[in-house]
């Protein structure tokens, strides 16, 4: 299995001009020896994207995408990702979906999909992410 981060897929369905090719390339490499995922937040956040839950549904499936509940470990393990956000000086006030989405590889033991590490590397440093790189892989 492996979570595709919301920006992958945004770049795809908004035809990003600088990054669609790179999310696209990825996405058809990576559904060859992965399953490619998706949780409820991140699905939250691309359905900023649609009009509707039917045409995002239909975006989803078109892709191939399998659609994973967050489990309570997950969650844990999120809140435990904020804790430590703020004692480090974070400001926000609620749990940042990028913790949410880190704790559910961490939590699963599977890879992420993304454009942007920073958070996953910080938070949870033993994840394995795909992004651009000199290798594409990090």
């Amino acid at each position: 299995m492996l979570l595709v981060d919301t920006n992958v897929l945004l770049d795809v369905f908004g035809n990003d001009p600088n990054w669609v090719e790179w999310s696209l390339q990825q996405l058809r490499a990576q559904a060859q020896v992965h399953e490619l995922c998706i949780n409820p937040v991140i699905w939250s956040e691309l359905s900023l994207a649609f009009e509707s839950v039917q045409a995002l549904d239909r975006a989803i499936a078109d892709m191939h995408l399998r659609y994973l509940e967050l489990p309570r470990p997950a969650l844990f393990l999120a809140a435990r990702a904020f804790v430590k956000y703020r004692r480090e000086g974070g400001t926000r006030s609620n749990v940042l979906p990028d913790f949410f989405i880190g704790a559910h590889a961490a939590v699963l033991d599977c890879s992420i999909l993304t454009r942007d590490g920073r958070r996953y590397r910080s938070y949870f440093p033993r994840l394995t992410l795909i992004m651009p790189c000199h290798n594409d892989v990090r």
